[in-house]
């Protein structure tokens, strides 16, 4: 224990039981983030603002402040609190469904509005927690709980692409979507993530990443084979790349 604090610093916590399952992606991402805010040195005033489902879990393993908010509402939530609290560094950790389905209203409305917090979407491509459901990024043609044959675009509609919703908003500083099926990839989500931070320590405005995950347990798949679809399917429509990034223009 006293060997990895001293690795990891202060910000990852050890001592809780982890409640990820085996070959999660959000375990990497909740790892790099806190990571950042150990770099960073924000721990004394990073708060997190979580959402339902899986993503809720991530505050546990960060020794930080945190707000448990409703379903979809985080960024409604981080940019009341950032009003109040404008020296705090504010971010949401939320998964696709709790984010792209119930909470998209919230997200676009904080990021035209250039609101000064940092968001991270987990995307999955369906609903974790709760049994695996078609979700708004599922892909087509994937099957889940409620899509036995498959996503039907005539049925469905098509995947949604979240970032690409942003990218014309004055008011977002830092877009980006990374995934975590690869060392190298996981490299540049880690320096994505630092970036959106970045952004919110010096005023640019709104920074988004989402990051592209397996779900093993949802997709009803061993760890390799969740991962190796993940790099096909989910990749293959989600292509990982940095939309917009104002701290270029600052430096």
């Amino acid at each position: 224990m006293d060997t990895l604090a001293e690795y990891y610093g202060k910000t990852l916590k050890f001592d809780k039981f982890f409640a990820y399952c085996p070959g999660c992606g959000h375990g990497i991402v909740t790892r790099l983030v806190a990571e950042t805010i150990e770099a960073l040195e924000l721990r004394e005033r990073a708060i997190a603002v979580v959402g339902i489902g899986c993503g809720g879990f991530s505050h546990h393993y960060m020794d930080i402040d945190a707000i448990e908010a409703m379903h979809g509402r985080s960024p409604a939530v981080a940019v009341g609190y950032k009003t109040g609290m404008p020296d705090n560094i504010v971010f949401t950790y939320q998964g696709d469904g709790d984010m792209s389905a119930i909470g998209l209203a919230e997200l676009l409305h904080a990021a035209n509005r250039g609101a000064p917090i940092t968001c991270i979407m987990v995307n999955n491509s369906l609903f974790g927690m709760t049994g695996g459901q078609m979700s708004p990024t599922s892909v087509v043609g994937q099957v889940t709980a409620t899509t036995a044959k498959g996503r039907d675009t005539h049925l469905h509609g098509y995947p949604l692409l979240v970032p690409e919703l942003m990218r014309a908003m004055e008011g977002v500083a830092y877009l980006a979507r990374e995934t975590v099926v690869d060392v190298k990839s996981i490299n540049k989500t880690a320096k994505s993530i630092r970036k959106a931070f970045e952004c919110q320590i010096k005023g640019l405005g709104f920074s988004f990443v989402e990051v592209i995950v397996p779900c093993p347990t949802g997709l009803k798949m061993n760890v390799q084979d969740a991962y190796a679809w993940c790099s096909k399917d989910s990749l293959g429509y989600f292509k990982p790349q940095v939309f917009t990034n104002k701290l270029e223009q600052t430096s």
